[in-house]
């Protein structure tokens, strides 16, 4: 069980510790607190000090709860900050700020007051004597431009002319609170900083590793994002750039990353960028021949053999050439990928889980010439292979789970320069065409919207539809006229494949509850009261609307040409037994 040092201390119990020697390392995120938040922090603070605006009325037994700072020690003894770096950096601002205002002042309380600020932003050597020198905070993050620029303010108490780093402007503004409460109560000025150092707690937990403390910061917190494994990973490549003379480099081609990646990933779990460390990992384990159907956990995978793969010199370009192709994926774009591959990325879009995502990223990064550019011709007769596996998959064995023996062989086949064929996981034609007969097509199941997306694109005629739009998935036959004139015998038929079909999220909206005469006018853009409105830009709608009625026969017929569509779609791949 991992060990845990919890004690609650004042700033000043906390801050002046002879070992005190805090640290915000590398993968921490830049300084961010801005005037709003530290105006909330003083007016916290001076009603706490100075209640209804008396010294006096202030009991010397209450306390102040800051909040708490989460650390570890690291390898050099220093206390890593995982939570608490906003709140910490801000404080040592507010102190800097008070004891720069009592560099005048002689009185006794003053004196003793800026004495006991000094032990908490200075290092003190064996007779208490501050050393200017040395802080007992350091910053060492990557993408903070302005962090030195904060060390030499706490040093030095000198602003740097025309500065606008995020630690300036603050400072600057405790220094105008601090003035203007000068101002107010001249007599009880070191009152408030008196105060603040020994009534405020802070809550130090020291954790005895990094994942630990990581572990109590997700916990804890319920206001910041927590640290994400991409922070991590950015703190070893920080250090394997800076030692090859390239930190400027890095941190310029990090921050493009990590736009490119909030651009195009949205994943549910983690960050745009923690996504993309995932999509690359695939395509590290199959190098790997690693068929393990147990994925490890993202940081545990890139933190073996001391981060292997984030220190080489092509990581980083994979990593952009790879963000840079989902990049064009959801922008469609028509330079990089032909019409053809366009058609059947749209429909992948629609899978039933995002094992696509992956095994295309092992594609690509196994195939893409030096201009990050694959062969159309071999791109899409893959694209065609995985969607006609993944989508039958889905229904002949349910979970995403199940799915990962298959594909990752096939991953490592793909790195091995062989084509995706399934050959050793093949479909029971009969079995198959059971499961999909007894499969209950819900509009909650992934697999309903999956195979209706992939039929649509089997018309010839059917366009390229925009990722963008929202399609939603019709009842031809409405559930409103099931419900009042129940005329389907079978009750399951209203839910089956031919009763439904993509429909524009606009046009189904308009025709969901109408008879199937009236819907076939919206569908075609002949609306009621003789409006024309754009028609739907799903191709099967122009052979739909031909029929004079679409009532259960119809459904039954429909759905057996689906079914019957794809099963062919599957022998022409090579995927029945």
């Amino acid at each position: 069980m991992s060990k845990l040092n919890v004690d609650q201390k004042t700033i000043s119990d906390l801050l002046s510790d002879k070992k005190a020697d805090f640290l915000i390392p590398d993968y921490q995120r830049p300084y961010a607190w801005d005037e709003e938040q530290c105006q909330t922090l003083w007016d916290d603070l001076f009603l706490f000090a100075f209640p209804d605006n008396n010294y006096e009325a202030f009991d010397d037994n209450e306390e102040y709860f800051l909040g708490s700072i989460v650390t570890f020690k690291n390898k050099n003894g220093k206390s890593e900050v995982i939570d608490g770096q906003q709140r910490l950096t801000t404080l040592m601002l507010i102190l800097r700020a008070f004891y720069d205002k009592f560099s005048n002042m002689q009185d006794r309380n003053s004196v003793l007051t800026r004495d006991r600020i000094e032990k908490c932003i200075w290092k003190t050597d064996t007779f208490g004597t501050a050393d200017k020198n040395i802080l007992k905070i350091d910053s060492e993050v990557a993408t903070d431009n302005d962090k030195d620029e904060f060390l030499e303010l706490l040093r030095t108490g000198v602003v740097k002319q025309n500065s606008k780093s995020q630690y300036v402007l603050n400072y600057k503004f405790f220094q105008k609170k601090i003035d203007e409460f000068l101002q107010a109560f001249p007599s009880f000025f070191p009152y408030l900083p008196a105060r603040i150092l020994g009534n405020c707690i802070l809550l130090p937990i020291e954790a005895e590793s990094q994942d630990t403390a990581l572990r109590i910061f997700s916990t804890l917190n319920d206001r910041g994002l927590p640290l994400s494994d991409a922070d991590i990973f950015k703190a070893q490549f920080y250090k394997y750039y800076g030692g090859i003379g390239k930190k400027d480099d890095f941190i310029s081609e990090w921050k493009k990353l990590e736009e490119i990646s909030s651009a195009v990933f949205k994943p549910t779990t983690g960050t745009p960028m923690d996504e993309l460390f995932a999509r690359y990992m695939y395509f590290l384990r199959a190098k790997e021949g690693n068929k393990s159907s147990t994925t490890e956990a993202l940081r545990k995978f890139y933190e073996r053999n001391k981060y292997q793969y984030l220190n080489k010199p092509h990581t980083i370009d994979e990593l952009k050439s790879l963000a840079l192709f989902w990049e064009s994926v959801i922008d469609q774009d028509k330079e990089r990928f032909s019409e053809n591959a366009l058609k059947k990325l749209f429909v992948l879009s629609y899978s039933p889980n995002g094992m696509w995502q992956n095994i295309t990223s092992v594609y690509f990064l196994q195939n893409k010439d030096d201009d990050g550019k694959l062969d159309d011709e071999n791109f899409c007769k893959f694209l065609v292979r995985i969607t006609a596996f993944i989508f039958a998959y889905a229904v002949t064995n349910p979970g995403v789970n199940a799915l990962r023996t298959p594909v990752y062989d096939e991953m490592i086949n793909i790195v091995g320069g062989h084509e995706v064929t399934f050959n050793k996981y093949k479909f029971n034609k009969s079995q198959a065409r059971a499961s999909f007969e007894n499969y209950i097509f819900s509009n909650q199941r992934n697999a309903t919207r999956s195979v209706l997306t992939w039929y649509a694109y089997t018309f010839p005629n059917q366009q390229v539809l925009a990722l963008n739009e929202i399609f939603h998935l019709e009842h031809i036959y409405s559930k409103k006229r099931q419900e009042l004139e129940a005329g389907l015998t079978t009750e399951s038929n209203l839910e089956s494949l031919g009763n439904k079909i993509l429909l524009e999220s606009s046009i189904n909206i308009k025709a969901s509850d109408y008879r199937f005469e009236d819907k076939k006018n919206i569908y075609s853009g002949k609306q009621r009261r003789g409006k024309y409105k754009e028609p739907s830009k799903i191709a099967e709608i122009a052979e739909l609307i031909k029929h004079n009625k679409f009532e259960e026969q119809q459904i039954i017929d429909r759905n057996k040409k689906i079914i019957d569509t794809f099963f062919e779609f599957l022998l022409a791949e090579g995927l029945l037994a």
